[in-house]
This record gives C-alpha cells, sequence and structure tokens, in this order.
C-alpha cells in the first residue's frame, strides 16, 4: 500500500504489534502504521471495522493507537522514538479507547 520512496538505513526499531519496525527519525507513526499489515491504526468499537491515519494533521482521530501504554494518541502527531511500542486500538485487540 504505502511505502518510503528512498531505502536509506533506517536509524530508529519501534516494536508495532510484537513485530520490530525500522523507521526513520522525524517520521510519524500513522506513516509506519500506514505501511505496515494490516495498514490500519485502529477498529471500532461496535463493529470491529478497521479505520486508518486520514486527515494526518490531527483533526479525525482515525490514527488512534496504543503507544507506549498510553490509549488513544493520535499517531499522527507523534514522531517515532526508538525502542517506542506500538498496538493497534480497538475491538479486536481488547485495547479499546
Amino acid at each position: 500500500m504505502f511505502k518510503l520512496l528512498h531505502e536509506p538505513a533506517p536509524s530508529i526499531t519501534l516494536t508495532v504489534d510484537g513485530t520490530a519496525v525500522a523507521a526513520r527519525p522525524g517520521e510519524t507513526v500513522a506513516a509506519v502504521l500506514l505501511r505496515t499489515p494490516p495498514f490500519h491504526a485502529r477498529t471500532t468499537m461496535l463493529s470491529g471495522a478497521r479505520r486508518a491515519p486520514y486527515c494526518m494533521m490531527g483533526v479525525c482521530f482515525e490514527c488512534l493507537a496504543v503507544v507506549d501504554g498510553v490509549r488513544s494518541v493520535q499517531t499522527c502527531l507523534t514522531t517515532v522514538q526508538d525502542g517506542m511500542t506500538v498496538e493497534r486500538q480497538g475491538k479486536a485487540t481488547g485495547a479499546v479507547a
């Protein structure tokens, strides 16, 4: 779906749903989620429908995820940090907003 245009050696490693993922300094967590299968940030509480980052500027709240144990973090406004832990949030994971 989404991928980096250039593949320089990333210098940051974070964990997304238990899997190590490489990222670049300054990149947002939402950008990492968009290129990491299954390509969504959260699921809805009622139907379990997948929701992905949409506006990328903190307005729509579709990018909410659990970051370092904190629920409902706007990943489009959160810059990756080395060692960060991210979990997709919602009905399927039990991490409900």
